[in-house]
């Protein structure tokens, strides 16, 4: 049999070009984006070590000190990558033992792994990027809700497929809207609790063999309990799909009423007047009002669409395993989502608080389309003993006949409904003109329309309340998760400062 020796190995890493491309990029997104966050999980860890006996007293206090000078004496902001050591853990590992000596300064890595710290980085600064756009996703919903609060009598024209169909109000429509938001945002608390689990103490897959509490690791660090399989912990990549997907559709929905607001704004339509403030002019045209944040609110929203999509995207057939495909650089792509994301929300906060419906507009375009035939077909319904099915045919014709001569329904339409509707049913309507000039107005079809989620007074004010206590139960939570984060950051500190104390 023919041995096969491996061939003479002479090369020495790191190849630079996989260090220009691959180790440089990856450093430089652990210095801009973990470096504090690597040094709670230090503390947190070395705390837990000693207060299970695994590190003495001593051992942890030398420990502190030097993980304390460290801190004092590098600045994360002037490192650049050299090459010297594999990445941004191992360089502080380096710094360790450069001060501690190589037992010592060795063995703070005990019973933990890159594989869990890495995904307790990406946690921490998930959870921070979260309840931040969180509040400001709720602070949108506020200023929705203080609008809607506002406009509960003031007429809009809703549209079906493009086309004008029936008056509503702009509380209506902005409740609408303050729904969506509202299961958007609980979509991402549905997140937060995914990402709010440590995955600290699986070490590389299995945990470890020494007595560690992991649920002093999680309680340390502010997470609510740790994730229970250790596989999972440094496997399951759910908390960043579930991330990003949250993402994605808050901003798929939140295109919906931008696209809206950019139709309504157009000149043949102009139902909603955008204020000077948000109106840029042209450089040739002095008579044009570009309200050009809406397209801008667009954009961004579909930038961070497609950011949120792409995460996802990433992570699609790859292996349930710890790889790189989930960890340090896709991370980084993430955050650019939230960057846009959080431009978005705020520019729609600031765009829903300003813009009015421009009134005259929108009863003139109630004028023109009859959109409120429908309740007259309703009204002979309920009050002639007709069929819908006739009854709809007869306001049909009165709505072409009207739309035909460019009248006003209100004023112009009862002649022609008398005489569509004696040839129809063979008698006279018991309608007058006076109520005939009601039951096709526009505010009459709203207040009407008083059902449970529907435009009238006591429907839209009871909707108004609900989305006031639903908003306060959210912004609880999130003021609570906040508290908590902060809190474990002062246990924290507290705790470090007892051992560096012990080591003086």
């Amino acid at each position: 049999m023919v041995a096969h020796n491996p061939p003479h190995d002479s090369s020495v890493f790191p190849d630079p070009v996989y260090k220009d491309t691959v180790l440089g990029p990856l450093f430089d997104g652990a210095r801009d984006h973990f470096a504090s966050d690597f040094q709670r999980i230090d503390r947190a860890h070395l705390i837990m070590l000693c207060e299970q006996g695994i590190l003495s007293q001593s051992q942890a206090s030398q420990i502190a000190a030097a993980l304390q000078a460290i801190e004092t004496e590098i600045d994360p902001a002037t490192l650049t990558y050299t090459g010297e050591v594999e990445d941004f853990f191992f360089l502080i590992e380096k710094e360790l033992k450069a001060r501690l000596g190589a037992d010592l300064g060795g063995r703070l890595h005990t019973a933990r792994s890159r594989n869990d710290i890495d995904h307790t980085l990406f946690k921490l600064q998930l959870r921070r990027r979260i309840t931040s756009l969180l509040g400001q996703v709720l602070d949108l919903i506020d200023s929705a809700i203080i609008k809607a609060d506002a406009q509960k009598e003031t007429l809009i024209v809703a549209y079906t497929h493009g086309q004008p169909a029936q008056p509503t109000s702009f509380a209506h429509y902005l409740s609408a809207m303050i729904e969506v938001l509202l299961r958007d945002a609980k979509r991402l608390f549905d997140a937060l609790a995914t990402v709010n689990l440590s995955p600290m103490g699986a070490a590389a897959i299995t945990t470890s063999g020494f007595d560690i509490d992991r649920h002093r690791m999680a309680e340390l660090l502010g997470f609510d309990a740790p994730l229970r399989n250790s596989y999972g912990c440094i496997a399951a990549i759910d908390y960043v799909s579930g991330t990003y997907g949250a993402l994605e559709l808050l901003f798929l929905h939140l295109g919906r009423p931008i696209q809206d607001f950019q139709f309504w704004s157009s000149f043949e339509v102009g139902q909603l007047y955008v204020p000077n403030a948000l109106v840029q002019i042209s450089s040739i045209m002095p008579q044009k009002r570009n309200p050009v944040p809406i397209e801008h609110m667009r954009l961004l929203a579909s930038q961070t669409f497609g950011r949120a999509r792409a995460m996802i995207e990433i992570m699609h057939n790859t292996p349930f395993t710890d790889m790189n495909d989930s960890e340090g650089e896709t991370q980084a792509f993430g955050y650019q989502a939230f960057a846009t994301a959080s431009r978005v929300i705020a520019l729609m906060t600031s765009f829903v608080s300003a813009i009015r419906i421009n009134e005259d507009r929108v009863a003139e375009n109630i004028r023109k389309s009859c959109i409120t035939i429908t309740e007259l077909a309703d009204d002979l319904v309920r009050n002639e003993g007709l069929s819908f099915r006739e009854a709809h045919e007869i306001a049909a014709h009165v709505a072409k006949t009207i739309v035909a001569q460019n009248g006003d329904l209100v004023t112009d339409g009862y002649a022609p409904f008398c005489k569509v509707f004696a040839d129809s049913t063979g008698r006279e309507t018991a309608m007058d003109a006076k109520r005939f000039a009601t039951v096709v107005s526009a505010a009459h079809f709203v207040a009407v329309r008083d059902r449970f989620g529907g435009p009238g007074e006591t429907a839209i004010a009871d909707a108004i309340t609900s989305y006031q206590d639903d908003l306060a139960a959210l912004r609880a939570a999130l003021a609570k998760a906040n508290n908590d984060a902060a809190q474990a950051d002062i246990l924290l500190q507290t705790k470090f400062n007892a051992l560096l104390g012990a080591s003086a």
